[in-house]
């Protein structure tokens, strides 16, 4: 809103505002795009693409990892298991 200045001496202290002010329009840029923009999915799609396969190989190795450690303890707990039944007398 653009406020109207006042010109009388013994006017209010606050400035009259006119409620029906409109600001002027932009007229279009005379500058060319390099590149017209992609949508959010298409620059997201390509970081991903570009971020997978750089990160495949270490979270593969992690992956790897988490699934022998998981593995060990139940081998062991079978093996332990084997070991008492050979132990004990059978009936």
């Amino acid at each position: 809103m653009k406020s109207l200045p006042n010109t009388q001496p013994n006017a209010r202290k606050f400035p009259l505002v006119d409620y029906h002010y409109q600001a002027s329009m932009l007229n279009g840029s005379s500058a060319t795009c390099l590149q017209t923009s992609k949508s959010l999915r298409d620059i997201t799609r390509d970081y991903f693409d570009a971020e997978a396969n750089r990160e495949f190989l270490s979270e593969a190795a992690v992956f790897t990892a988490l699934i022998v450690m998981a593995i060990m303890p139940i081998v062991t707990g079978i093996s332990a298991m084997l070991q008492l039944l050979s132990t004990l007398p059978l009936f």
